[in-house]
């Protein structure tokens, strides 16, 4: 986990009635003298293999360096599995809060007086397969970039990851639920190329999420942009001090390959 201090939030949106259904607003240096000026939107997704014990605060840090970079940076919260009552989460509610989430910015973003241009989802790790998981939906996203993504679910429950994180996500094994699987797994989903570009960034050292789960996905899918990392584990590319951060920097700028 990164621990990392960061600055808080410059501002706090919501896009539903329930606890988790906030979105913080990190805003670039002197934003409000120039507010109409359109600012590329990166829109960043926790990680955490779903579960409520893991939240947006350890993605601040990354909000924060893309902030000094110009970015508009907004950081969903979302229901996730072990939550309880309403802040329940688990298939398809976490997935169905993330997109209402993207669906949300455009009017509270214009309701701030905060113009922006562009807009790449970046997730890591869970976050990451939700990010891929919301390319293939009517949302208007310029890029998708994942960080150490799950993007293979069928792998990653075959693989046990996270202790059955996969498993707990969608309450069964991929022979059982089938159907989930498929409606979650970009793997599948994928089958139909999203409009938008889609670029993963995942370090080679990655125990977590180990980078076999993303030469997966792309192996399946080639336009898949993929750019593995050496020496990087699984939450380099969320720290800004990590050899990762120029790769993911020009994931997020350019959509191009990151470093070539």
């Amino acid at each position: 986990m990164l621990t990392r201090t960061a600055d808080a939030a410059d501002a706090v949106g919501r896009y539903a009635d329930h606890p988790e259904g906030i979105i913080d607003l990190h805003l670039p240096p002197a934003f409000g003298e120039t507010a109409r000026d359109p600012r590329p939107l990166v829109v960043l997704l926790h990680g955490g293999f779903w579960r409520a014990s893991f939240d947006r605060m350890h993605t601040r840090p990354l909000a924060n360096a893309l902030v000094a970079e110009g970015f508009v940076v907004a950081t969903p919260e979302y229901r996730r599995v072990r939550g309880h009552g309403d802040r329940a989460g688990g298939w398809p509610t976490t997935a169905e809060d993330v997109a209402a989430a993207v669906a949300a910015l455009p009017a509270l973003l214009d309701g701030l007086g905060i113009a922006t241009g562009t807009t790449t989802l970046m997730g890591h790790s869970a976050g990451g397969h939700l990010a891929l998981w919301l390319a293939s939906e009517p949302l208007r996203v310029d890029r998708v970039v994942g960080l150490a993504p799950v993007g293979d679910l069928r792998a990653a429950a075959a693989a046990h990851l996270g202790d059955d994180a996969t498993q707990a996500l969608l309450d069964g094994e991929p022979g059982d639920v089938p159907q989930r699987y498929d409606a979650a797994d970009p793997v599948t989903r994928f089958v139909t190329r999203p409009s938008c570009e889609v670029l993963v960034v995942h370090g080679a050292d990655d125990d977590i999420v180990p980078v076999a789960n993303s030469r997966g996905l792309h192996a399946a899918h080639p336009w898949v942009v993929l750019h593995e990392l050496e020496g990087v584990e699984h939450f380099g590319v969320i720290d800004p001090w990590s050899p990762a951060w120029p790769a993911v920097l020009d994931a997020v700028r350019s959509g191009a390959r990151p470093g070539g």
